[in-house]
């Protein structure tokens, strides 16, 4: 296996999914493997680390120069996989490796979207901290917190806002 072949990429996305890979990712850099390759639908294996919530993997993937700020063809960062499994640690590390907070996706959805409609709070309070925009809407027109899964989920959204001093609906206060 080389970098050339393709290989390389393929298994570097397999163990960036996997838990206790470590070894091998090292493996595959050891062999060549590049870290920003994308797959068919634009995914590198941030994306895939992300998605799994595999935060030393992504570490590791981050110290070799992986990027955090690539859109697969869905329009998604690797944040945007981070909120939506809430993994509070791995929205952190992405965000800290300049992700953009209120990018958005073909769905119009920002990470704080994925995060609150997936349910979320803890997530989607790190997200407003960081400055996700509360006023952004998908392309249906919903705010992020009109994705809330349920009354429960909202209200433990508001109150968390409420005390960092966050307007989750600004344009009613305007």
């Amino acid at each position: 296996m080389d970098a050339q072949d393709g290989a390389g990429w393929t298994a570097l996305m397999i163990a960036s999914s996997l838990k206790d890979a470590d070894a091998l990712v090292d493996f595959l850099f050891v062999k060549g493997a590049e870290v920003n390759t994308k797959t068919n639908n634009g995914q590198v294996a941030l994306h895939f680390t992300a998605s799994r919530s595999n935060l030393d993997i992504a570490r590791k993937l981050i110290a070799h120069k992986a990027t955090a700020r690539v859109k697969d063809k869905r329009g998604q960062l690797p944040l945007h996989r981070a909120a939506a499994v809430g993994h509070v640690p791995m929205i952190k590390l992405m965000l800290e490796n300049k992700s953009p907070v209120n990018a958005t996706d073909m769905d119009g959805s920002t990470a704080l979207h994925h995060a609150i409609a997936e349910g979320h709070g803890d997530a989607a309070l790190v997200l407003l901290k960081a400055g996700a925009e509360t006023g952004k809407k998908d392309s249906r027109g919903a705010l992020a917190i009109d994705l809330a899964p349920d009354a429960k989920v909202r209200g433990y959204i508001t109150r968390a806002a409420e005390e960092e001093g966050i307007d989750l609906m600004p344009e009613i206060a305007a």
